[in-house]
Order: C-alpha cells, then structure tokens, then sequence
C-alpha cells in the first residue's frame, strides 16, 4: 500500500471534491462514535468476508497533537477518507459531501455496512467487484502538491490560489529562467494534480 498520511488528509486521485454546498446531514453522532462506528463495521466486514482487513488508516486535516494551532475536529476541510488492503486490494473509500468529519466518518460507517450487505445478499465475487470501483490509485511519487505549490498555510485551496501559485513559481523553475526541466514538470503535475483534487 502507498504511504497515506493520517494527517493531512491524503485523497486518492480519481475521486472529486465536493464542489460546494456541503450539507450537516442527518447523523447524530460526534467524530469518536463515528470512530468506533467505522472500526467496528470494518472488523465485521473482515469477518463477514473471512478476509484481513491490512493496514487501516483514517486520513484527515485533523490534527490530534493539542500543541497545534489548528488542532480540533473543525477543520476548515472536513474531509475524510479510510485507507485500507483487503483481499488484495488498496482500498480508499473518501467522503467530503458533509461539513464535520465526523458527518463524513458517519457516512464511511454506512458505506462499509451497505458492503456489508452486499456480501450477505450476494458473493465474494459481487463485493470484490465493488470494492474494485473503491480501488486506490497510487498517488505520483515526490512531494504533496501543497508543498510543492508552497500552499501548506492555506486552509482551503481554491482553484485561483493554485493558478496564482503555479505562475509565481514557474517565473523560478522555467529551464529558460535558470530552472530545470525536472522541476518544471514536478510544477506542472503539481498544479494539475491539486486542479484534479479541487475540482
């Protein structure tokens, strides 16, 4: 499995943002029942399908170190997404169509339960194929576009920021401006890649 970060959120490619309009949704549940909730539908799930669940990771902007600035389960992104292998699959199931994680997390709960039946209703066979569509793809090797784009202070990442920041930095890493080609392109699948994530 690729190397997923818990923190920041780590979004596999392929996978949209929510554009805009972020509902509260109906759950009535805070970010460590939600928690529990996804832990628990997960060892089921593996139980249910008589397969391991490898290498679980909740990736997310929350930053649980207290020391932080901007520690809590408010993040300006509440996006969430839990990594994981099953049966020999990466497996990445995001959510961001809520405005809390633990909404988002709540959600990944009753998308793993609906596996769940999937399986009770049907087949390995039927699952695996839905999980296929679930299939992480890896992310480029090198670094975060953030980095790359020096976007890390910005709490959302608008597509103007990240044209802004893609001008600037081209005027530094052009070949014809005493930058490198190398360089060039790392910008540009930087840009294009965080253009992708924010749609």
């Amino acid at each position: 499995m690729q190397d997923v970060t818990a923190f920041p959120l780590c979004w596999p490619q392929g996978f949209p943002r929510w554009r805009s309009g972020r509902s509260s949704g109906a759950f009535k549940t805070n970010f460590d029942t939600a928690l529990r909730n996804v832990r628990k539908s997960l060892e089921l799930f593996a139980k249910d399908s008589n397969r391991k669940i490898e290498r679980p990771v909740l990736s997310s902007n929350i930053d649980f170190n207290p020391l932080t600035v901007n520690s809590g389960n408010r993040p300006a992104d509440p996006g969430v997404a839990v990594w994981f292998s099953w049966d020999g699959l990466q497996v990445c199931i995001p959510v961001d169509r809520y405005d809390t994680p633990a909404a988002n997390l709540q959600a990944i709960h009753h998308i793993i339960e609906a596996r769940r039946v999937e399986l009770r209703h049907g087949t390995l066979a039927l699952v695996r194929a839905t999980f296929t569509g679930f299939q992480a793809l890896p992310a480029p090797k090198g670094k975060h576009w953030r980095d790359v784009l020096e976007l890390t202070d910005v709490a959302v990442v608008s597509r103007s920021h990240i044209e802004t920041a893609h001008r600037a930095l081209s005027i530094q890493h052009h070949p014809d401006k005493g930058g490198s080609t190398e360089a060039m392109a790392e910008l540009n699948n930087a840009r294009d890649t965080a253009l992708r994530e924010v749609g």
